[in-house]
């Protein structure tokens, strides 16, 4: 009998065991809300989800090693609801523009127990671009000034909208300068489309994505407000706190994310395309060599400048509450992140790189010096744009191409005037041929800077068929 006892003994000691281990086993799930089709959000996003680096990267020792993590990803298409999300307490960290977040900030501030801190940053662009208001393509409006009156949409409480009021603020337009509503992506682009409205801000990438798709014009970019402008990313207070690890975890992925995209940035903008359906050509515009926006998760100063002046932009309008902003930034996570993975934060912090066009110009044979005035053709089928040394080689390269009988699905070339790349069918051009041997040709944007260039230097405006006519007789 004693044997039978030991082994009842040793069952039930085994079973104990088990309900014990069972008991100490716990689900944590972390919801997270993304905004898929942002184009400067995936690294923070939709990349992540996908290659799945975040479960790269979570905790497993030490107080982690009983918990197991389920991530709730939750898709939407601005700011706002991620910040409902969030004081619901079914979100733990979401990613959004310069405004959403410091409206995010600033209601959590008002809640206690509900805070958000800023932990990091997705991308950047220094001088406000990204955001801008487009017209139908059609349409005889080429100037803010020129909508007094009309009708136009932007996302209320998006980036966008912020950038929209700041614009008026600084005119010294009031409210009623043109008749503002509020309409998400979707409805503004059919409402464009269909010419119910006069004109549709928005942010990334639906400022240019509307262009490229062939039936709008950008008339205003954010750059023109010079204010920089950025999406980062928020988590909340309680969460970071109980599992600052997984907060680490997740910047530490999103670099990872960031590097994904910079080692080969026209195969990134294909898999962007397929998870988000924003053509690859667009992505690319933004998140490739000399893109729009820099992939860069420092907190730099000047940012916290562009909250404080998004504040004010609110403030005067009775749109958002106080905001404590050195309460709401918490560095510790991203710093120790970049300890991590033995990188310099403070030196990161002091910089405003970004990687560049470069390599060799196959048409005009020059190695590409200037990467500001370069300009990349990429055609139906290549796995990548060629890089050319100016935009009167990257004219000629589309020539070329199209002679052989190729397809150019793009072209892109770089303002003069507001130093962001754009593509080239979309452009004005200041067009000088004082000296036909070497014409100048120079891409604008917006035509008022094309006209003004050209009033300078003697030349005239043209169109994208005039100078690529032009570069048609020059080819080699």
């Amino acid at each position: 009998m004693k044997p039978l006892l030991f082994r009842g003994i040793a069952a039930l000691a085994l079973g104990l065991a088990f309900s014990l281990a069972a008991h100490a086993a716990k689900e944590v799930v972390i919801g997270i809300g993304t905004q898929n089709t942002t184009t400067n959000t995936v690294t923070g996003g939709v990349v992540l989800k996908e290659l799945k680096l975040l479960e790269k990267h979570l905790p497993r020792t030490g107080k982690y090693k009983d918990i197991t993590f389920k991530l709730d990803w939750q898709n939407f298409t601005s700011g706002p609801p991620i910040t409902n999300g969030m004081m619901a307490r079914k979100l733990h960290i979401g990613m959004m523009g310069d405004y959403p977040l410091l409206v995010a900030g600033a209601t959590g501030q008002t809640q206690p127990g509900n805070e958000t801190n800023l932990v990091a940053v997705i991308a950047y662009n220094a001088f406000g671009s990204g955001n801008g208001l487009v017209v139908h393509k059609d349409s005889p409006y080429y100037e803010l000034a020129d909508l007094k009156g009309k009708n136009v949409s932007v996302p209320f409480g998006s980036a966008a909208h912020g950038m929209v009021l700041q614009a008026m603020q600084s005119r010294g337009w009031p409210e009623n300068f043109w008749n503002l509503s509020s309409q998400s992506p979707e409805v503004g682009t059919t409402n464009l489309q269909e010419r119910k409205i006069d004109g549709h801000a928005n942010f990334v990438p639906f400022a240019d994505l509307l262009p490229y798709r062939g039936f709008a014009r950008k008339i205003f970019d954010g750059a023109e407000t010079k204010v920089p402008t950025f999406h980062g990313v928020v988590v909340r207070k309680d969460f970071a706190t109980e599992y600052p690890e997984v907060v680490v975890a997740y910047i530490k992925a999103l670099m990872e994310a960031n590097a994904w995209v910079r080692a080969n940035p026209a195969a990134a903008a294909a898999k962007i395309e397929e998870w988000t359906k924003i053509e690859k050509e667009v992505a690319y515009l933004y998140l490739g060599p000399g893109g729009i926006h820099t992939l860069d998760p420092s907190i730099k100063p000047r940012w916290l400048d562009t909250i404080k002046i998004g504040h004010e932009v609110l403030t005067r309008l009775n749109r958002v509450k106080g905001l404590d902003i050195n309460a709401w930034v918490d560095e510790r996570f991203v710093r120790q992140a970049f300890a991590e993975n033995k990188l310099d934060y403070e030196a990161q912090k002091q910089t405003l790189a970004n990687y560049d066009i470069s390599g060799t110009d196959t048409v005009c044979r020059l190695p590409i010096t200037r990467p500001r005035e370069a300009g990349e053709v990429w055609v139906e089928g290549a796995a990548s744009p060629t890089p050319h040394a100016s935009p009167l080689c990257t004219l000629m390269a589309v020539n070329r191409a199209q002679a052989s009988g190729k397809t150019v699905n793009v072209a892109y070339v770089y303002d003069k005037a507001l130093g962001i790349k754009v593509f080239a069918d979309k452009a004005f051009f200041a067009l000088n041929t004082s000296d036909p041997k070497k014409p100048s040709v120079t891409p604008f944007l917006l035509r008022k800077d094309a006209e003004a260039h050209a009033r300078s230097q003697g030349g005239k405006l043209a169109s994208y068929a005039e100078v690529l006519a032009l570069a048609r007789d020059m080819a080699p």
